[in-house]
């Protein structure tokens, strides 16, 4: 049966973790880990997020600041799980350990994820917001017009996140958690693409895909370089605190661009999404057979691939779309898909 050529977002999303990947279905996720004697290991659990069930969760440009705040959460908690599997047997519970567990009636894993998440934020928001700031106001002798110097900002912001990004990408674990955050675009692209979920058709899959954080934190970068712009004041501690302070509305408008990204073909949409796609190729890898076979459980621990396959493409699944074809490979998809929504 020839199947239908459209394509509708699946919904799901994940991200990649100490060699595995995590997979989330609207509350439900699972993440699936390769363990150090060749095993893959399943957990799924649920998720609430930090506003469930208020309106506020869906209210365009508010619900974008919430999706964030959970979307780091859910990343730290399942960084830390994965990482458990790999820790030093040998490691002993150090003083610090105990005093959390004893302030905290036993959460001190917790009370340690929240700070090394606030930690986190606090030294993106100085490298990526403040660090350029203070970069181009040395600049303000030899540049006398604010909008060029707004601009440079801008740039310099970029040129920071692009260094980062090629940064610790030379770092061997992180080249390996890019690998896995290939596997994860690809099984989503491959679903979404109507291909029965085999690791022959997820490996010849496109590894970018527009749904992507790498995507979000360019339009992050963009917007605030189009707010900094327009929204200036001319004291200088105010410059910084206003910065800070527009960190959520930058957030929020991001996100609602990439929901616009991931579900249209505008022609605009295409031309502002393509930096954050090129910069895909910087934070994805092409995974190997072994690591799609790891993406390949998260999905189908909280996704009926099957079903969406159905509902979407008008076909139900039987063994002999399960043979893997013949077919375009992924370098050919991701020139591609830099055309057209996954």
């Amino acid at each position: 049966m020839k199947k239908k050529r459209r394509s509708r977002s699946s919904g799901i999303g994940g991200q990649a973790v100490l060699e595995g990947v995590m997979m989330r279905n609207k509350d439900d996720y699972a993440v699936a880990i390769r363990k150090p004697n060749g095993e893959i290991e399943v957990e799924m659990d649920v998720f609430h997020g930090c506003m469930q069930g208020n309106a506020l969760t869906k209210t365009p440009f508010v619900r974008g600041i919430f999706n964030f705040i959970d979307s780091l959460r859910l990343g730290m908690k399942t960084l830390n799980y994965s990482a458990s599997f790999y820790e030093d047997e040998q490691a002993k519970e150090t003083k610090l350990d105990k005093a959390l567990d004893k302030m905290s009636a036993g959460r001190g894993e917790n009370v340690l994820m929240g700070i090394t998440t606030v930690i986190s934020v606090l030294l993106a928001v100085g490298i990526f917001i403040l660090l350029p700031y203070f970069i181009s106001s040395f600049l303000v002798g030899y540049v006398r017009n604010d909008s060029l110097l707004a601009i440079i900002e801008g740039i310099i912001r970029i040129l920071i996140f692009f260094a980062y990004v090629v940064g610790i990408s030379l770092m061997k674990d992180i080249h390996r958690l890019y690998q896995y955050h290939g596997a994860e675009h690809k099984c989503i692209n491959c679903i979404e693409k109507g291909r029965p979920l085999t690791v022959h058709n997820v490996m010849r899959s496109s590894r970018i895909h527009k749904r992507c954080g790498t995507s979000f934190m360019f339009f992050v970068m963009f917007v605030s370089i189009v707010l900094f712009f327009f929204i200036r004041v001319d004291n200088a501690a105010l410059r910084i605190l206003l910065r800070v302070a527009l960190i959520p509305v930058i957030a929020g408008i991001s996100y609602e661009i990439i929901r616009l990204a991931g579900r249209s073909d505008n022609i605009i949409v295409k031309i502002i999404s393509a930096p954050g796609m090129l910069l895909q190729r910087l934070t994805t890898k092409e995974p190997d057979e072994s690591m799609v076979e790891v993406a390949i459980k998260s999905v189908e621990a909280v996704f009926d691939w099957k079903e969406y396959l159905k509902e979407t493409f008008g076909y139900e699944v039987d063994d002999s779309w399960m043979i893997d074809e013949p077919g375009e490979n992924s370098e050919e998809e991701e020139a591609a898909s830099a055309g057209e929504a996954d």
